[in-house]
This record gives C-alpha cells, sequence and structure tokens, in this order.
C-alpha cells in the first residue's frame, strides 16, 4: 500500500495541496483501476484453474503462488514495505502485466519487478548481503541464510511524510528537497 501511494503520488503528479490539481487524483484513479482490471482477469482464471485442480485431486497449490497470494514478508518486493519509495517506475498496469508474463513463464529480460538491467547494489543484512535492483529494490539474490531482511534505506523516511506528500510541491512536481525538509 506505502509503495503504490508513493507511486501513484508520483505518477499522476498529486501536488501537496490537492486544490492545485484537483484531477491529480482521477489520473492516480484511473492508472489504479486499468492495473486492477488487469489483475483481477488473472486472479479469476487462476480461482477457475485451482477449482479444476481442487476438482481432479489435487489439494496442494504450486508454488511459487502467484505474485498477488505472497505476503510481503515472504515476497522479494520487501523493500517496498521498508522503503516505500523505492518502487518501480513502471506504471501499475506494466508492472502487473511484466508480473503475469513472468507468471506464464515469460524469461523477461532484467529485474522481474522493473527490467532494470544494471547490476545489483548489495545491502547488508548485518551477516550477510543481500544483492537489490538498483531502480527498484526487488531483491535478486537473498541472504545465504535463506532468512528474509529488513532493507534499511540510505535515508530514513517518515511515512507519515510520504502520506501528506511531503515529497512533491505544491504544483505536482517532486520536490528537490525531500527527504530533507
Amino acid at each position: 500500500m506505502r509503495a503504490t501511494y508513493h507511486h501513484l503520488t508520483l505518477s499522476a503528479a498529486i501536488p501537496r495541496r490537492l486544490e492545485a490539481d484537483p484531477d491529480a487524483l482521477a489520473r492516480a484513479v484511473e492508472e489504479l483501476h486499468e492495473a486492477r482490471m488487469l489483475w483481477l482477469a488473472r486472479a479469476e482464471e487462476y480461482a477457475a484453474q485451482r477449482r479444476a485442480e481442487k476438482r481432479a485431486g489435487r489439494r496442494a497449490a504450486a508454488n511459487p503462488r502467484p505474485w498477488w497470494l505472497r505476503s510481503w514478508w515472504e515476497g522479494p518486493n520487501r523493500a517496498w514495505y521498508d522503503a516505500p519509495f523505492r518502487h518501480p517506475p513502471l506504471r501499475l498496469p506494466e508492472y502487473v502485466r511484466r508480473q503475469n508474463a513472468i507468471l506464464d513463464g515469460a524469461d523477461l529480460p532484467g529485474c522481474p519487478a522493473c527490467g532494470d538491467e544494471r547490476p545489483p547494489v548489495s545491502n547488508s543484512s548485518g551477516h550477510g548481503w543481500v544483492e537489490l535492483c538498483r531502480a527498484c529494490a526487488w531483491v535478486l539474490a537473498p541472504c545465504p541464510c535463506g532468512q528474509r531482511h529488513r532493507v534499511v534505506p540510505d535515508t530514513p523516511i517518515n511515512w507519515t511524510g510520504i502520506w501528506r506528500r511531503a515529497h512533491m510541491s505544491d504544483d505536482g512536481t517532486p520536490n528537490p528537497h525531500w527527504p530533507a525538509v
């Protein structure tokens, strides 16, 4: 939710003061709706497939589970919870299409979340190293211990500041002084 909110404020250019551009909310809702429709169609297909599998006697779901059924803790997008401003730069519908393509077995280049092909950045877990996508902090190589670790952002971010859109200026452009505001 936090990364999605941050993404929508940027992609729809929602200004700090909403009165400056009330249409920004409509742009954000349109993007969210388009992504939701793609997700719902795919979720309905998956539900029908699971019902058929259960009728055939296969009770256990395939592993890994579809991207929308993973909890934030077990998924490779764990960093988006800890650092909600580090999310894929793609529009939400493109992200959903990319995840659905991967679920279908497509071998897409670059980061599974955003497609960035730059070398990963290493992040210390305290006793090992985790490799993250430079663009969106997707976990490309987990810690050797096999456990998920918290990703500490370079700059500590206050969720209240994101919620109040401190990262945006009054005209809907990113605030050049954020996060030091």
